[in-house]
């Protein structure tokens, strides 16, 4: 009961109440616009394409996942929030290597407005080329009722404008609701998939398809990754900081200590998520290619495959890597030294300054470092295990680190709009605290 009682607590908090309504009503907005179909595909024949060890059923299987189902139903959502995500990676690396971007990320509202001004602009190039490409794909495979340019102009302009809406219904939940809007949306879409595993895995298990010790197996793997990252994403690193005292005129400043916190997995799920997105390119381009030259079929079956051990090495070695790029973006440690000196703070044994900033990037290394290689681990096992056991459905260790990060995300920041207006938070134990804040 007391669980219970925290967790209404939730809607106690008139911002709250707000925030979290109006991400409910993006979300319905979006589960809508996955069931409007695109004119002009064979949809019965894509859905055997799918089903099929062959074809598309290896390659889209992975993009649909992100898409909830929308890429398999040929909807108008069907690019999903991939072509923002790519086109954001894009923009950030640009921004570290172009000197006029780079000056722009330096100049705080307006260049952040700029920037995601030529993100739109680029999201919008690259919608046409993956909905060029799908339409491609399908023409390619037999799957379209009238194919030529008529359908091809008509396809590219549904799934290009699906992807705007997309784009703009995930900028309004960062802007009005509760997380970022990205992140929920993908978040969104792989668990509207989770009844379809279920029912599936419960038929399979019913025929005699799959051994019931087996599913029971893949349930306790998915529910002990489960707990490992709840576990992990927990985990901090907390520094120490002394302030030193001062006296102004009759007043006394300082002289307390408080510590700043360096997370195990500083990044959270967007290293996995832009792993992911970067993944979808080559894939889309060895897809396109692979029934014209042997190259392509041949990277499409041994290297651009879920199931195959090079994908989940470069996977592994994707999401490392943007797992250090995002904290370098999030931490400046010459930044948070100088701060701390000019607030006449310290850590303990090392020297403020120089010493102090060299001190942060030892600690961000090694923590990055701890944290890097847990996502990366988490996300490959999954994966792994479909090349040994066959399974009913596809959830890849990527999609359940965004499921799993995406949630308690949230739900921190839920927890910190109940501990601000001196209400119990739903993810501890007790009982509402008496009296109302910010009344």
């Amino acid at each position: 009961m007391v669980l219970l009682q925290n967790f209404i607590n939730i809607f106690s908090v008139p911002d709250l109440r707000r925030k979290l309504i109006f991400t409910l009503g993006i979300l319905i907005v979006y589960r809508f616009g996955v069931h409007i179909p695109v004119i002009g595909v064979d949809v019965a024949a894509l859905h055997q394409l799918f089903e099929s060890a062959k074809g598309l059923g290896s390659f889209f299987g992975y993009l649909d996942m992100f898409s909830g189902g929308a890429l398999k139903e040929c909807t108008l959502f069907a690019l999903g929030m991939q072509p923002y995500i790519t086109s954001s990676i894009v923009m950030q690396m640009l921004g570290m290597t172009i000197p006029s971007l780079e000056q722009l990320l330096k100049e705080g509202e307006y260049g952040r407005k700029v920037i995601n001004q030529y993100t739109r602009y680029l999201t919008f190039a690259v919608s046409i080329f993956h909905s060029l490409t799908y339409a491609m794909i399908l023409e390619r495979n037999g799957l379209v009722v009238e194919p030529g340019w008529s359908f091809r102009l008509l396809f590219i302009l549904s799934l290009t404008v699906g992807s705007m809406f997309v784009m703009w219904l995930g900028e309004q939940i960062s802007l009005f609701g509760i997380g970022n809007g990205s992140s929920v949306i993908i978040f969104a879409g792989i668990v509207s998939q989770f009844p379809d595993y279920v029912m599936k895995t419960w038929y399979q298990v019913s025929q005699g398809i799959l051994d019931p010790l087996i599913a029971l197996f893949i349930l306790a793997l998915f529910l002990a990754i489960t707990a490992i990252i709840v576990f992990l994403e927990r985990g901090e690193r907390k520094i120490p900081v002394q302030y030193t005292r001062r006296i102004v005129g009759q007043r006394v400043y300082g002289g307390q200590s408080t510590y700043i916190p360096f997370k195990l997995n500083t990044a959270n799920v967007m290293p996995v998520i832009i792993t992911g997105a970067v993944m979808s390119m080559p894939m889309f381009l060895v897809q396109m290619f692979s029934d014209r030259f042997a190259l392509f079929k041949w990277l499409q079956e041994n290297v651009f495959s879920p199931i195959t051990i090079p994908y989940n090495v470069i996977e592994f070695i994707l999401i490392v890597t943007f797992s250090f790029m995002y904290t370098a973006l999030m931490y400046n440690p010459d930044e948070l030294a100088e701060n701390i000196k000019k607030s006449g703070g310290f850590i303990p044994g090392i020297r403020p300054g120089k010493h102090t900033a060299a001190f942060f990037y030892y600690i961000l290394t090694r923590v990055g470092c701890v944290g890097a290689l847990y996502l990366a681990t988490l996300a490959v096992i999954p994966n792994f295990l479909m090349m040994v056991i066959t399974m009913p459905f596809y959830l890849s260790g990527t999609g359940l680190l965004i499921v799993v990060g995406v949630a308690l995300e949230i739900a921190s920041q839920m927890e910190a709009y109940l501990i601000e207006h001196r209400y119990e938070g739903f993810l501890a134990s007790g009982s509402r605290l008496k009296g109302r804040g910010g009344r």
